[in-house]
């Protein structure tokens, strides 16, 4: 009988944790907002949300205006069909450097596996901004919230 007892407790918490657990994911809210775009730290904070957003046209508007600057389409490919910056990675921005019109952030990686069991992980990594036009733009970043061929020389025939 105690050990009846004993069990439909155990269940019982078990099944208050879980309700708990539901009821706290359900009602947080979604903190994720853009900041202002007029620091180097700001621009990739919105570029990596953006990203994972799914957001086109907001990440495009941060790429410079460089030589082989991807084409909208490139990109469009590259966040809804390659998946690139995977909504289970994230950016924590660690400081920034500037010197005149350009700008280095350094920023850590976050890789949050899929599942409950998978082990979390980060890598340093660093976005390369230039000031173009009075608004800072990202010309390179770190993988994962990057395609391998953007701004590369296309191939020659």
């Amino acid at each position: 009988m105690k050990q009846d007892r004993f069990l439909i407790g155990i269940l019982a918490a078990i099944g208050v944790l879980a309700v708990a657990s539901v009821a706290v994911f359900l009602i947080r809210g979604n903190d994720q907002t853009y900041l202002p775009d007029d620091t180097p730290e700001g621009v990739v904070h919105n570029f990596v949300l953006a990203i994972q957003q799914r957001d086109v046209e907001r990440v495009y508007s941060y790429l410079a205006d460089k030589d082989y600057k991807p084409t909208y389409e490139e990109v469009r490919q590259a966040i809804l069909v390659e998946k690139i910056g995977d909504v289970n990675n994230g950016v924590q921005v660690l400081g920034s450097e500037v010197k005149g019109n350009e700008a280095t952030v350094d920023v850590s990686i976050i890789y949050a596996g899929g599942g409950p069991f998978q082990e979390i992980y980060s890598n340093n990594g660093t976005a390369l901004l230039i000031r173009q036009n009075g608004a800072w733009k990202i010309e390179s970043m770190s993988y994962p919230f990057w395609s391998w061929n953007w701004y590369s020389e296309p191939p020659k025939p």
